[in-house]
């Protein structure tokens, strides 16, 4: 067949025989034929849809039916458009007004003109007041009461209950032995009542008498004495030798007692008290009390008995090893030595075991306390510091 001008060539399907006809590229033009009406259709409306935005404006719309307004709008409502009526208040400005920068508004506190703003105090004019009126009270003569000084810590037992015993040896009556045979003969009683019970307890406020004597507990008194040679520690002699207690008979009115022993011929820090959870304290050795001692030998110091003495030395009531050994001067003569043992003449019995003679033995360390500006033979009391430091060391 012979093709008409203007007619496409045809061409078969996929898979179909030669000499058949191809009925899809066929239709396709009648397709396209199509789609031109639909395109036009869309295009009107998309035109009609702009027209009526233009034509319609905020002003001509229709009110909602749906909500009932309860009050007309006025003149000034209908220019500006649709207003909330409802009965919602604000804080602040109107919801019609349009909100100003140039004034800074605090989010989160809220001012009011009612409420000043709080005035900054002037500690430097009120420092000057005060230092002036101290001033003028001192030309006139007028003092604040200075508070008492307090030469030592409060008892903690006097916000409890004490034992009886306890409480006359506080009183300064005699020693918790003694106490126990006055108050099994009936010599003591506890607010008009004779009391003959060991390990009874009193309260502060109870009134407790020996024969016709109120006892007081007293308050702890804490002295510490630079002990001199030929001095014995105790508290009465019968063969009448020289006492410590000779020494510190006029410190106080309260009956206090040594810390703890040195020999007669060892000088060094000596401490006295009434209180006597602390003498168990300071003489119990689970507690560790650290004393320092400076020995002075009577010939040189080796170094092999150096070394053997830091490793620890074996006596007959045990095993020694002490804190810190050091050489004091370059003789090699004096040692300082620092043990917690309370064992008698324990500094002594270390040097003769290792075949050396003490000429010499001061304590100049006890408990933390130094005799720093205390001479030989004298005493003095314990300040408010040094208290503070001893209870805390027996803590």
């Amino acid at each position: 067949m012979e093709e008409k001008k203007g007619d496409k060539p045809k061409t078969r399907q996929f898979g179909a025989k030669r000499g058949t006809k191809s009925t899809t590229k066929a239709e396709k033009p009648a397709s396209r034929s199509r789609r031109k009406p639909a395109e036009k259709e869309f295009n009107e409306e998309k035109e009609e849809k702009r027209s009526f935005r233009k034509k319609t404006t905020t002003t001509e719309r229709p009110a909602r039916t749906t909500r009932t307004r309860k009050t007309p709008l006025t003149d000034k409502e209908e220019d500006s458009g649709r207003k909330f009526t409802g009965g919602r208040k604000f804080a602040g400005a109107k919801r019609s007004e349009k909100p100003s920068f140039s004034k800074k508004t605090s989010f989160g506190k809220k001012e009011t003109e009612a409420t000043p703003r709080k005035k900054r105090r002037d500690v430097t004019a009120e420092s000057e007041i005060l230092s002036e009126i101290v001033a003028r009270r001192q030309r006139e003569g007028r003092t604040s009461p200075q508070k008492q000084k307090v030469l030592s810590l409060t008892d903690n037992e006097n916000q409890g209950l004490v034992r009886l015993n306890k409480y006359i040896a506080n009183a300064g009556i005699c020693s918790r032995r003694e106490a126990d045979v006055l108050i099994t003969t009936g010599t003591v009683s506890v607010n008009g009542e004779i009391i003959t019970e060991l390990g009874y307890k009193v309260k502060p406020t109870d009134v407790v008498r020996y024969g016709d004597r109120i006892l007081q507990n007293e308050k702890p008194v804490y002295i510490l004495l630079n002990k001199p040679k030929d001095y014995i520690t105790t508290t009465d002699d019968e063969r009448g030798r020289k006492n410590v207690m000779d020494l510190v008979r006029n410190a106080c009115k309260e009956r206090i007692y040594p810390v703890g022993r040195l020999d007669k011929n060892t000088t060094g820090l000596l401490l006295f008290t009434n209180d006597g959870d602390m003498t168990k304290k300071l003489t119990h050795p689970k507690h560790g009390i650290e004393k320092t001692y400076s020995a002075e030998l009577n010939k040189k110091f080796a170094n092999i008995d150096m070394c053997a003495l830091r490793n620890g030395i074996e006596l007959e009531d045990g095993i020694i090893t002490p804190d810190d050994v050091q050489y004091v001067d370059e003789s090699k003569k004096i040692i300082g030595i620092t043990i917690h043992s309370g064992k008698n003449r324990i500094v002594r019995r270390i040097f003769e075991f290792l075949g050396y003679e003490v000429v010499k033995l001061d304590r100049v360390v006890f408990a933390g306390l130094t005799k720093k500006d205390l001479p030989r033979g004298k005493w003095r009391f314990l300040t408010q510091a040094e208290i503070n430091i001893l209870k805390m060391t027996v803590k």
